[in-house]
């Protein structure tokens, strides 16, 4: 297959850019939960979102082809001085099949390689 940009989209045909991502792994469960974090969405911008059709779905398209993330919470955090500024969206998806989570890494690999991004481990 022939090499494809990565990207993550939120709206059919707009391309959004991660600020950060972190992964967490419940205790109890085992389950992976994966939290990616947007300073902005390109959706909102200029009204965007009203153009395109809401994928209902984080899709995340490489040279491996399109999968698609369901997200289990969305948070807006909202900052300024009057706190009516967005400062950041915020989505944590869950991902509990083994399979699937080396898929989303492998697709987190290319996507940092081609933006520039590091992983690091957390700080004790």
């Amino acid at each position: 297959m022939t090499d494809v940009l990565p990207t993550i989209e939120l709206f059919d045909g707009i391309a959004e850019e991660l600020d950060n991502v972190s992964l967490r792994r419940d205790r109890q469960s085992g389950t992976r939960n994966v939290l990616l974090r947007f300073r902005a969405l390109k959706a909102l911008d200029r009204f965007n979102s009203f153009r395109s059709r809401f994928s209902k779905a984080i899709r995340l398209t490489d040279s491996e082809g399109a999968i698609e993330l369901w997200p289990d919470s969305s948070k807006l955090v909202f900052g300024g001085d009057d706190g009516d500024e967005l400062d950041r969206v915020e989505f944590v998806v869950p991902i509990d099949n083994e399979d699937h989570w080396q898929r989303f890494m492998r697709f987190m690999e290319r996507y940092a390689a081609a933006n520039d991004m590091t992983y690091g481990d957390r700080q004790a």
